[in-house]
């Protein structure tokens, strides 16, 4: 874990979380995993007759790859806040990375406490998703 250091302020970065390309079989795992098997996700024909090119990925799955991302550089205990907005849909072969700054200290006049931007880009730069955590670093 990249934890923090003492020198957390407005602006600073955490370590990206690059990917690897996005593959049906996470995609099914995924599906496996939550228990959520709407054919879209997992079914090719039926993607195709709803519209789309292909498959896609849940969205809660990227969710899952920005939690990560907080959760690789503060421990999960600290962790008081995740909150995203779906932007765009992830297909298979996308390779994906999810970055954080921090926007905000002492938030709600806590010592310690951040507040992070969050995005979960693809390789060409367009956004996925963007969210925001809540972090209190001295617990």
């Amino acid at each position: 874990m990249a934890e923090p250091n003492g020198s957390v302020e407005v602006g600073t970065a955490l370590p990206p979380l690059s990917l690897p390309p996005l593959s049906r079989t996470t995609i099914g795992l995924y599906a496996a995993g939550s228990g959520d098997f709407v054919p879209l996700h997992i079914d090719q024909d039926f993607a195709r007759e709803a519209g789309y090119p292909d498959v896609f990925m849940h969205g809660m799955l990227g969710m899952a790859y920005v939690a990560r991302l907080v959760t690789g550089w503060a421990p999960q205990s600290q962790v008081r806040e995740v909150a995203v907005r779906f932007v765009s849909i992830t297909y298979p072969g996308e390779a994906l990375t999810a970055s954080g700054r921090v926007s905000a200290v002492d938030v709600d006049g806590v010592p310690g406490r951040v507040s992070l931007d969050l995005r979960l880009l693809n390789a060409e730069g367009s956004p996925k998703l963007r969210g925001r955590a809540v972090v209190d670093l001295t617990d």
